[in-house]
């Protein structure tokens, strides 16, 4: 201290207690100007480099990732970036060459979802199937398809974006079976008419296959879609004037409601996944 007021004597000439004070107010504000990046760095850790952004989704190197990007590749938002160094947000769409990637692990999330949530990522909805999953990944996963808030049953959510993709085309989908219970027993003409596909405005309405349920009541049946939203099945008991009491996805392709009890979820292990690949 003693050397800092020397030098502080011949840089200012005379040495007075009060300029005895200007280190320490020095000090002080170097301190705060130091903490002020580290506040910067903090803001911005959601932010990753885009070559790192493409490299963790294993398309590629990083180097060879600055070439697709230089060659203008990638966009990211819809609007080609050719910046080196650009950074991007986990939640900003990313597509190479373009298809949409993502640089998290890809995760698979089957849940039995119970009455009274309502399938949508949407914030502002009340109770939500993204609040019965919020603690089984970190990762950004959404569900394939939807169940309706007061329908029961399976349904598997994913980042995989190619898998979420398939599983939604018209013409591909994936195949669910439903427990239908409705308000009065299925008369056979209808459970025909509905196996064999019908006109509802126009359009043809078809479904997999349609049949009773053995050894309970004609009001309780089994219906395969391929649809991934329910709305489909409204629209085929509206039809026919009947009220659907309840309805439950009983399974997605070869994932089943065993040992997965109503409310909760579990990660698909490798050979469900495998069996999901295949379809």
């Amino acid at each position: 201290m003693a050397k800092a007021n020397k030098n502080s004597d011949k840089r200012i000439g005379k040495s007075r207690p009060s300029k005895l004070k200007e280190p320490e107010t020095s000090y002080t504000k170097k301190k705060t100007t130091l903490s002020k990046p580290k506040s910067k760095a903090n803001f911005n850790s959601d932010e990753i480099r885009l070559n790192k952004y493409i490299s963790n989704s294993g398309m590629c190197s990083r180097r060879e990732a600055d070439m697709h990007i230089s060659i203008g590749s990638v966009t990211v938002n819809g609007k080609v970036v050719t910046e080196m160094g650009y950074k991007v947000r986990l939640e900003d769409e990313v597509r190479f060459d373009g298809a949409r990637i993502n640089p998290e692990k890809k995760t698979y999330v089957l849940l039995n979802k119970p009455k009274g949530f309502a399938t949508t990522t949407s914030e502002g909805k009340g109770r939500t199937v993204m609040d019965l999953v919020a603690n089984a990944t970190d990762a950004k996963i959404r569900p394939i398809g939807r169940l309706g808030r007061n329908s029961l049953g399976l349904i598997l959510f994913t980042n995989d974006e190619q898998l979420h993709a398939k599983f939604t085309n018209s013409k591909h989908g994936v195949t669910r079976l439903f427990h239908i219970e409705l308000d009065k027993p299925l008369n056979f003409e209808h459970l025909k008419s509905i196996q064999e596909g019908f006109k509802h405005q126009g359009k043809l309405v078809s479904v997999e296959a349609i049949s009773y349920i053995e050894g309970v009541s004609k009001n309780e049946i089994g219906l395969q879609i391929k649809n991934t939203g329910n709305t489909i099945l409204r629209l085929i008991f509206d039809h026919f004037k009947y009220e659907i009491i309840k309805m439950d996805c009983v399974s997605i392709g070869s994932l089943t409601k065993k040992d997965l009890p109503r409310g909760h979820w579990k990660h698909l292990t490798e050979q469900e996944i495998s069996n999901l690949m295949m379809l």
